[in-house]
């Protein structure tokens, strides 16, 4: 993972030009096709943007519950000037969760398995999902849950999504409609213009809405854009 937000200037303008579909903070979400295309690079750097402009509170929320890549990144010193993550504070908001584990054991606390951890010294607090407490046998899915985000959107002025590649996961697909706007994250001369417009059309088909695309990796940098063909 890299610090890229000396290169996502463009992409940070784009994101600010979001309306809340509801009121309250906004969410964008930075979703892949294929893996390795540095979605979490570009989230994690987006979340920190965010955080320097937020009045309350910026969230990046990992939908990865299962390999919490942006906590880990965090926790490894992926951005200059930036520590680890610091206290937990439950992520449940007291709603309906947006991840359910199958099979189901009524055990106390299941309900309580995402939390949300500051960085210091920023508004910035990135979300971690508590593997550690699954039973064997157990998975998470990813579920929609629009009360979530919305009692998400009353707290914190802007939400950052990063969302496992739609070719791993369908995390992505679940929350699209819970966003106001989805940004297909691509690595240069590596995704196909195919794959591009085939994801697309899957997130616009569960009611996301894609506003452009980031270019990653062109000249060791990331690049913006707000139009494409298909």
């Amino acid at each position: 993972m890299r610090d890229l937000r000396g290169d996502l200037g463009n992409v940070w303008r784009a994101a600010s030009r979001l309306t809340s579909s509801e009121g309250g903070g906004r969410t964008a979400m930075f979703v892949s096709a294929r893996d390795g295309e540095g979605t979490t690079s570009v989230a994690g750097s987006i979340a920190l943007m965010a955080s320097r402009r937020a009045q309350k509170q910026a969230w990046l929320v990992d939908l990865d519950l299962r390999r919490n890549s942006a906590f880990k990144a965090f926790e490894t010193g992926f951005a200059k000037h930036v520590g680890p993550p610091g206290r937990a504070f439950d992520a449940s908001l007291r709603r309906e969760q947006i991840y359910s584990v199958v099979p189901r054991v009524a055990t106390r606390g299941s309900d309580k398995l995402l939390t949300a951890h500051e960085i210091p010294g920023t508004q910035l607090l990135v979300t971690r999902f508590r593997n550690e407490h699954l039973n064997r046998g157990q998975r998470v899915q990813i579920r929609t849950q629009p009360s979530w985000w919305s009692g998400l959107r009353e707290i914190a002025d802007w939400i950052i999504v990063d969302a496992p590649s739609l070719e791993r996961s369908p995390a992505a697909l679940a929350a699209a409609s819970q966003m106001d706007g989805v940004f297909i994250v691509v690595e240069a001369d590596r995704t196909s213009a195919q794959d591009v417009v085939a994801a697309r059309r899957e997130i616009e088909a569960h009611g996301g809405e894609v506003r452009g695309l980031v270019m990653n990796r062109v000249g060791s940098a990331a690049r913006f854009a707000d139009r494409f063909s298909g």
